[in-house]
């Protein structure tokens, strides 16, 4: 386990307090839709942090051609149909090119600003000519609108318990999710970004904002600066 992540529940626990199981019982919402009317119909697709390949099916049943990224095992025995590669996101090198690279479940927020630029600086590597980033932001009041909570239509309630500084502009963020028949936990770092403090990670890294894909501005279409 990561120094400052925890998670709690039934089944394996990935080393950043990611509970498998309930993973697989999360529904995928809106973000195969967002990310279907941001890019070329059938574009090859580089996943980065899959998870159980929630969004993965979602777009295979798209028709994207999809290769999924994680660092967990377990996590990558629940996908079907995509090509698996288990890896850290910052460290992977492939050796080839995709028309899109998928950086979601707010992985740019990770407190490690270190970790974070290798992360963006993969997403440049694996970008073919002509190709995009699309990454998942956090919501504005992320950290500061807490605690809250959400009944989803699923039948289960996902609480957002604390959001508490531990240094360096970074916050221990707690995780709640309560299903009928069992309870998990997730205690996380998660850095918050400005919408101009994200934008200045992007520069950093060669990428500029092409265009927010959402009215809240958490899912972003981003481009190399070299394009335009």
């Amino acid at each position: 386990m990561r120094e400052g992540y925890e998670g709690t529940g039934p089944g394996a626990i990935t080393p950043d307090g990611c509970a498998v199981e309930l993973y697989s019982r999360l529904p995928v919402g809106a973000e195969p839709d967002i990310i279907a009317a941001a890019v070329p119909a059938g574009a090859r697709v580089l996943e980065l942090g899959s998870g159980v390949g929630r969004v993965t099916h979602a777009l295979l049943e798209r028709g994207f051609e999809v290769t999924a990224v994680d660092e967990s095992a377990e996590m990558l025995e629940r996908v079907r149909g995509a090509r698996t590669i288990r890896g850290s996101i910052e460290e992977i090198d492939l050796g080839e090119t995709f028309d899109v690279v998928l950086l979601a479940s707010f992985l740019v927020h990770v407190g490690d600003v270190e970790v974070r630029r290798g992360m963006l600086r993969t997403c440049v590597r694996h970008l073919a000519e002509g190709g995009c980033v699309l990454i998942q932001r956090e919501g504005e009041n992320y950290h500061s609108d807490v605690p809250r909570e959400r009944v989803d239509p699923a039948g289960f309630t996902v609480r957002i318990v604390s959001a508490e500084p531990v240094g360096d502009g970074v916050d221990a963020v707690r995780a709640e999710y309560e299903f009928p028949d069992a309870v998990w936990t997730q205690t996380f770092r998660a850095r918050p970004l400005t919408k101009q403090q994200f934008e200045d990670a992007l520069g950093e890294e060669g990428l500029r904002v092409d265009r927010y894909l959402t009215a809240d501005r958490t899912w972003v279409r981003a481009v190399p600066v070299a394009t335009g």
